[in-house]
């Protein structure tokens, strides 16, 4: 029997709905609204397409957003600048600087360089301090979503062995920790882990979240496991494309046919929806959680400073 789709689209619908309310609840009882601001420096594609979706959907749900865009050569010193004046101004609660930067601006510097409470990212080790030991904290977002995912759909995660595929502390990381606090077994695998498919397919839960396109095969899925898909890598062979998708096959050559490439997890969908009795798609999965939980987390960080 074919996998159950869980579909990210409802569930991001309804968080950003909630948030919408706990924003107007904020402007009806203490007079002001969350505000957010995303630093963009140079010209990279997707990250304006991120940017301009995140300031969006800020605006949509209530909330004050803005942008702030400096060209390539923007200097590391003007950058931590702006980052230093975000952090003294109150009335900004969350702030977000769009990755990749430019290759002479080190990025570890200037994410640690953002006030842990305005980190609404969460890459901040003090807030990765606070996820390991189980503290309150700004999570990041994607893992946040995957869990927001499984407890929607009513999957139960307590007791259950969940692997996770990749270590980065971006996802594979912090998604182990919120797994473990969910009372879950968690194993972690990586490039050099061996016989992979060994362990993965023992998992109840299995997340992939390495970053090439169509690697985790049937052969890596337990018979009725739930598969969480969180990555997104660009497919322009064809040939690679048949290997991929089933029933949506002519679709996708028409995408590739006409756009050069088209989207694919780290997942082989094909082979996973006969396996599988939970699949979360790419495009449609986890992807569209992220800016719901950047929302989510951009009012939580408004109530832990103000109120």
């Amino acid at each position: 029997m074919p996998a159950n789709i869980l579909s990210g689209k409802p569930i991001a619908e309804a968080i950003k709905s909630e948030v919408a309310a706990e924003v107007a609840d904020l402007r009806s009882r203490f007079g002001f609204s969350p505000c957010l601001t995303v630093v963009r420096v140079g010209e990279d594609p997707a990250s304006a397409v991120y940017v301009g979706s995140k300031v969006k959907t800020a605006a949509e749900i209530g909330m004050i957003s803005e942008e702030i865009h400096r060209p390539v050569e923007t200097s590391r010193d003007e950058i931590v600048a702006i980052v230093d004046e975000l952090n003294s101004r109150d009335e900004v609660d969350g702030i977000l600087v769009q990755l990749p930067l430019p290759k002479h601006v080190d990025e570890r510097e200037i994410l640690e360089r953002i006030d842990p409470l305005k980190d609404v990212d969460g890459f901040h080790p003090i807030n990765a301090g606070r996820l390991t030991q189980g503290h309150d904290a700004l999570l990041p977002c994607t893992p946040a979503g995957v869990i927001e995912v499984l407890k929607r759909s009513n999957v139960d995660v307590a007791a259950k062995h969940a692997v996770v595929v990749g270590r980065s502390n971006i996802v594979g990381k912090p998604m182990a920790m919120l797994l473990l606090q969910e009372n879950a077994t968690v194993t972690i695998c990586h490039s050099r882990t061996r016989n992979l498919p060994e362990i993965t397919s023992q998992a109840d839960i299995l997340i992939a979240a390495i970053g090439r396109a169509g690697f985790i095969r049937g052969e890596h899925i337990r018979e009725g496991a739930t598969v969480v898909d969180v990555g997104i890598n660009s497919v322009s062979d064809p040939e690679f494309a048949k290997e991929l998708f089933g029933d949506d096959l002519e679709k996708r050559l028409a995408t590739i046919d006409k756009r050069g490439s088209t989207i694919v997890g780290d997942v082989n969908p094909k082979e996973a929806i006969e396996k599988a009795a939970n699949f979360t798609p790419v495009p449609g999965g986890i992807g569209l959680l992220t800016v719901a939980m950047l929302m989510k987390n951009t009012v939580k960080a408004a109530k832990m400073r103000r109120l």
